[in-house]
């Protein structure tokens, strides 16, 4: 009898997750880059990039048709070979004359395809390895998706800053973007031979898209019927608001001129100070919260994980009061602030997870996901027009003012004081 060989996850689950994490990078962070550079004013750039976290949005409402068409496998190497064609798709319009809807098209095109990747690999990484496999990889696949953002963040930043001294913006970008396409379709052929071909991940022809549309209006009905939904609802679009008005902004007014009120960071040394330091902060945040709250539970540690998320946000004030031309400065502050809202989103992450559980813990997840995704979207639509009105100054005041949102929220919450501890 012909029998499989065993493939060890180490060959497949560091190159799954950071082909998860890339794209997103892409789309949420180098797409401001490109229409920052290209000349765009902050309204403009905010407002075009803050559509394209939609897709993570609406991901609940598409996720459990894919199973009606092929396998968990199936979906992951296609949708690397759609990622990769889609970044040639924006690596080609950049350099045209209607590069702005080019590029917005081919960017919607990564965004749906990578809504549906991470839909793929997160299944298929249950699929494919056992309960204990499970527990023992997923600090490996964590810290791949990480290095995938210090790498968007900070590594290709950095080389568009390096073949900028070269080319101009157009073809720097488009040299970017075909590397991007060559790695994805390189994932794409690595991943059709190495990834394994579990028994579990087989098409469920038996299970119809009326059933499964039921199925899903019944989750979704008991997702609101939920006791504290709509606080969580509140909670899930108001905690990260602070946050969600600095992200988009943070990355304008590090690289603006100082004309313009910003710290004239260049590309290398933006993709130092944001891909790196700030990467490292964020990382080191969340394994604290983490340990904290494994420590003394959930309850114990809302209150100074709300304070976390929050109050680091001065270290912008100061920058754009200031103005410091020191680097070190400057990567001091941008690490607190990501310290801060490393730490202080361990506390919303878990209670995603508490809030869900019962029955339909999996697609009330999913759709606390949805409304994750929805705290990031909206306020990034008018950040943008705001911070050009008010100045960064003052833009960065009002966020301070906006963090009395997150308290309000975590107070409203009722947790079990047991939840998390170890």
């Amino acid at each position: 009898m012909k029998t499989e060989k065993k493939i060890s996850p180490w060959a497949w689950i560091p190159s799954l997750y950071f082909a998860e994490g890339l794209p997103y990078i892409a789309v949420t962070v180098l797409s401001l880059q490109v229409y920052m550079q290209m000349g765009l004013s902050d309204a403009e750039v905010t407002f075009y990039t803050s559509w394209l976290y939609l897709p993570w949005v609406i991901k609940p409402l598409w996720s459990p048709f894919l199973d009606l068409v092929k396998t968990k496998r199936w979906w992951i190497v296609v949708m690397q070979m759609l990622l990769g064609a889609a970044f040639a798709g924006v690596a080609f319009t950049v350099n045209t004359s209607f590069w702005l809807q080019g590029t917005i098209c081919f960017f919607w095109l990564l965004a749906f395809s990578s809504a549906t990747h991470d839909v793929g690999a997160d299944g298929f990484y249950m699929m494919g390895l056992n309960q204990h496999d499970q527990a023992f990889f997923v600090g490996i696949r964590s810290t791949f998706y990480r290095i995938s953002m210090v790498v968007g963040k900070g590594g290709l930043i950095a080389l568009a800053g390096f073949l900028h001294k070269k080319f101009d913006v157009q073809w720097t970008w488009s040299l970017v973007f075909y590397g991007l396409m060559a790695l994805f379709m390189g994932l794409a052929l690595y991943h059709r031979f190495i990834l394994p071909r579990p028994s579990e991940d087989a098409e469920k022809t038996q299970v119809s898209a009326g059933h499964l549309l039921s199925s899903f209006g019944q989750t979704f009905i008991s997702f609101f019927k939920k006791e504290q939904a709509l606080i969580t609802i509140c909670f899930l679009l108001l905690f990260r608001l602070p946050e969600a008005l600095i992200i988009p902004i943070s990355q304008l007014f590090l690289q603006a001129p100082k004309v313009k009120g910003g710290l004239a960071l260049s590309e290398i040394e933006y993709g130092t100070v944001n891909g790196v330091v700030g990467v490292v902060g964020l990382l080191i945040g969340g394994i604290i919260g983490g340990m904290m709250i494994s420590r003394d539970g959930l309850k114990r540690w809302v209150w100074p994980m709300t304070a976390a998320i929050t109050l680091p946000n001065l270290a912008y004030v100061y920058l754009a009061y200031v103005l410091p031309d020191n680097v070190i400065a400057i990567s001091t502050a941008v690490f607190i602030e990501n310290f801060g809202y490393g730490f202080g989103f361990s506390a919303y992450m878990l209670f995603m997870i508490y809030f869900s559980q019962g029955e339909h813990k999996t697609s009330h997840y999913a759709l606390c996901t949805g409304f994750m995704a929805l705290s990031m979207m909206i306020p990034g639509l008018f950040a943008g027009a705001l911070a050009q009105v008010v100045g960064y100054k003052w833009f960065f005041v009002i966020v301070m003012i906006v963090c009395i949102f997150p308290f309000i929220v975590a107070h409203q919450l009722r947790i079990d004081e047991n939840f998390g501890k170890k």
